[in-house]
């Protein structure tokens, strides 16, 4: 069977360090791509207080067996105390991107 394909949801404080976690995991093999979706707007709870942020939103695709050094190598770059990193399985593609994925990562 082959390796499951995932998308992770990343979000950055800005458009610079979104490229260096983008270039990083694509420079080493950890991700076959990452979109940049630039200007979201976040609202979230933090140390008690209701916040809202800019921020770059990143969808990287790779595999269930890179994932775990993907997200150490996401934790060791992030600006984040605590970074958002949500890895969803993809059950349903065009099957010849999802093997480009594969073979991206592999």
């Amino acid at each position: 069977m082959p390796d499951t394909v995932l998308l992770c949801y990343c979000t950055c404080p800005d458009a610079s360090s979104a490229q260096v976690l983008a270039d990083a995991l694509v420079g080493e093999g950890l991700a076959a791509c990452v979109n940049h979706l630039p200007e979201i707007r976040s609202t979230y709870r933090w140390e008690g207080k209701v916040v809202t942020d800019s921020e770059v939103l990143l969808l990287i695709k790779t595999t269930e067996s890179r994932f775990a050094e993907l997200r150490e190598r996401v934790l060791a770059l992030h600006p984040y105390e605590l970074p958002e990193l949500i890895a969803v399985p993809v059950t349903r593609g065009h099957a010849a991107y999802l093997d480009w994925v594969r073979a991206s990562v592999n």
